[in-house]
């Protein structure tokens, strides 16, 4: 029997496979959904018949597909219609931002917005309602924080979410209120919720429109792979699995989705969704949960009290007894889990919690991981490895939050153990690179920038640049690290013959340019399960 046929080939001087510690010159023959050989252009050339098709490329990146281990589709995909104000260095700006915008667009019955962070303004005072009053007069508007754990809104959407200056905080979540009483506009962890249910309430059709701009978008940028992540009761309303299902159904579907419904106590329902999404395409891989919220906010969960407040160390979203006692419950059914923990306190009860449940239930390979990682207390740092839990990283986080308030909130001594990549992953962390997008872009190369070199959001500090690591390793975090961290590294990961097809081609060889030319380097061709879902026709070489 002759060889098999392959439908593509694609070879360059640079191939990454994510074996090595640098690119090599080789060709990849795919055939269906699978890679079948890689080896020289030479011994490749066999595998061509009259059909296949051959993309032979000069010096330009072939790698595996990235693999963004921490997202929120929905989330991200109304994020790419509103007014993004990261930019702003000032209330005055911003609300110039949102009332360009809001012009702009008449028809939209809410005015939506995203990213804006007072600590970069010229004043650094938040901001209040009657400001936002000032922009948007006529019609509900929403402003999420950078970090995403609280908003700001204006009197319309606190009159149509009904929050007026009786309304109780509820569990885990404060709205703001100024010195009469009345709420500012500012609303904090699950308060935000009641406004979220009226903002968010789409059409079918409008789910359909935001997915499918999505799925566009995240094929530009060579991203094959996604964790959906549950993202607090508030966003509950944008869980659209039916939505990814009817795509998938279509032979529509782009990139592989690892869903990550609540951890909740509610075992049957995530155990009925287990069931019903299974496949190489689309399927629940665990349950995922918050225990604390954000350093700037001070809602993060810290071992000792805040060093600008005292009076506060944060708090966890749900008692430490029935946290651990839902990870034991869930992880005797085989669940992974996962935490949101940005907080050295955090950090510790999720710790606290994964061994537990190894007490209760016996060790098994279950692959939990903590998201965010931000402060750490060096004596949690050998855990990651005693208890094989996937740190989840995103590494431009601390190029979001503005150093100085950053470490105003946690003082000198904690500052020392932020974002402590290397320190992780020479402790035998296992470490998966997301981008939390929308919380930020959804572009990975942004994320393997701020891995490499630290730089902070000023453009010329450099954050702990012990703590830098090697581009082949942030690579492998963003490919590698995230397939083992949901038991795929068998499939995914790296390029082997008999590992599906999910490969994307970079306009420069990242290995061979200077390392600011990497968070603007382009994908050229993208490549999931051996189908080509994104060509950037201008960028390819086709022999």
């Amino acid at each position: 029997m002759g060889k098999q046929i392959a439908d593509l080939i694609v070879s360059s001087n640079a191939v990454f496979t994510g074996l090595s510690e640098k690119p090599e010159p080789a060709a990849i023959a795919i055939a269906n959904n699978k890679i079948i050989a890689v080896g020289t252009k030479e011994e490749i050339s066999a595998y061509a018949g009259e059909e296949t098709k051959v993309y032979s490329f000069v010096d330009q990146l072939i790698m595996p597909g990235f693999h963004d281990f921490h997202l929120h589709i929905m989330h991200g995909a109304v994020a790419m219609e509103c007014v993004n104000l990261f930019s702003a260095r000032s209330q005055r700006e911003a609300l110039e931002m949102i009332r360009e915008f809001a012009q702009a667009k008449p028809d939209e019955p809410w005015v939506i917005g995203n990213v804006w962070d007072a600590a970069y303004w010229d004043t650094q005072q938040l901001p209040n309602r009657y400001a936002l009053d000032q922009a948007v007069p006529d019609r509900p508007a929403l402003m999420f924080h950078a970090e995403g754990h609280y908003a700001w809104v204006n009197s319309k959407a606190l009159e149509l979410a009904g929050i007026d200056r009786d309304t109780e905080d509820p569990a885990f979540g404060i709205i703001g209120k100024d010195e009469e009483g009345e709420p500012n506009g500012l609303l904090y962890e699950k308060a935000m919720g009641a406004v979220v249910q009226h903002a968010y309430h789409f059409s079918r059709e409008k789910r359909r429109e935001l997915f499918r701009n999505f799925l566009a978008y995240a094929a530009s940028l060579g991203v094959t792979a996604v964790h959906d992540l549950f993202a607090t009761e508030s966003m509950a309303i944008l869980t659209d699995y039916d939505v990814f299902r009817e795509f998938e159904a279509a032979d529509e579907l782009t990139m592989r989705i690892h869903l990550w419904p609540a951890l909740d106590g509610d075992l049957e329902r995530v155990k009925q969704l287990r069931e019903t999404y299974q496949s190489d395409m689309l399927r629940v891989s665990g349950l995922k949960q918050f225990i604390d919220g954000v350093i700037t906010a001070r809602t993060a969960y810290l071992l000792e009290p805040y060093a600008d407040q005292p009076d506060t160390r944060g708090e966890t979203s749900f008692p430490p007894e029935t946290i651990k006692q839902w990870v034991v419950d869930a992880d005797k059914e085989g669940f992974a889990i996962r935490f949101h923990a940005i907080g050295d306190g955090a950090i510790r009860l999720a710790f606290d919690a994964y061994e537990a449940a190894q007490k209760a239930n016996g060790k098994r390979d279950a692959r939990h991981s903590i998201e965010h990682v931000e402060v750490i207390h060096p004596d949690d740092i050998p855990r990651f490895r005693e208890l094989d839990v996937t740190a989840s990283m995103q590494p431009d986080h601390f190029a979001m939050s503005e150093r100085g308030v950053y470490t105003d909130r946690i003082g000198a001594e904690r500052e020392k153990h932020v974002f402590s990549i290397n320190t992780l992953q020479k402790a035998g962390a296992r470490l998966a690179f997301g981008t939390d997008f929308p919380i930020d872009l959804l572009n990975p190369l942004l994320q393997v920038y701020r891995a490499v070199t630290r730089i902070d959001s000023g453009g010329a500090d450099v954050w702990h640049p012990h703590e830098r690591i090697t581009l082949a390793e942030a690579l492998r975090a963003y490919t590698a690290g995230s397939a083992y961290g949901s038991f795929r590294e068998q499939e995914l990961g790296t390029l082997e013959a008999g590992k599906l097809a999910d490969i994307v081609v970079l306009a420069r060889n990242l290995f061979a340019v200077p390392v600011e030319e990497i968070p603007d380097t382009k994908a050229v061709l993208t490549i999931v399960d051996g189908k080509v879902v994104f060509e950037h026709t201008q960028a390819l070489v086709e022999s």
